[in-house]
């Protein structure tokens, strides 16, 4: 069992000033589970770690995904043309790679469960493996 993240919830669980920072930890805290961040996430997190916080902050997430405390979830040619897919499905939401990742992801995985702060696209989208994904913080 894992929990995948969205880039909102790994940016509050770092940020203790986040109004989403208490919420987004109990989450990690009581879900005693495997946190999966899809790789292009990362690409997020570093964005809005550096803007916000500066590069110390990226330098000691990514300490944290070396000692294991994340686990990083690579996304093959299939998982890519998935990810085309739910992009054109979605396009009036215009979902990106980002979410459509992350949608993917949690399909790969059998995960019905996301850590997002993003209810306006994530609970739009219709994964392969179920009817909805449950998003948490809840």
């Amino acid at each position: 069992m894992a929990l995948v993240l969205d880039t909102g919830p790994i940016v509050a669980l770092l940020d203790a000033s986040d109004p989403e920072h208490e919420r987004c930890r109990a989450i990690v805290a009581d879900i005693g589970e495997d946190l999966v961040v899809p790789a292009p996430v990362l690409v997020e997190v570093d964005y809005w770690l550096a803007t916000l916080f500066g590069l110390a902050t990226w330098q000691s997430f990514i300490e944290d995904v070396a000692r294991g405390a994340y686990r990083i979830y690579q996304l093959d040619e299939r998982d890519l043309v998935r990810t085309a897919e739910l992009e054109l499905t979605y396009a009036s939401l215009d979902l990106g790679l980002v979410d459509a990742a992350v949608v993917v992801t949690c399909e790969r995985l059998g995960e019905t469960k996301v850590a997002t702060l993003d209810r306006r696209d994530l609970s739009v989208v219709r994964p392969r493996h179920c009817e909805r994904l449950t998003l948490l913080p809840v």
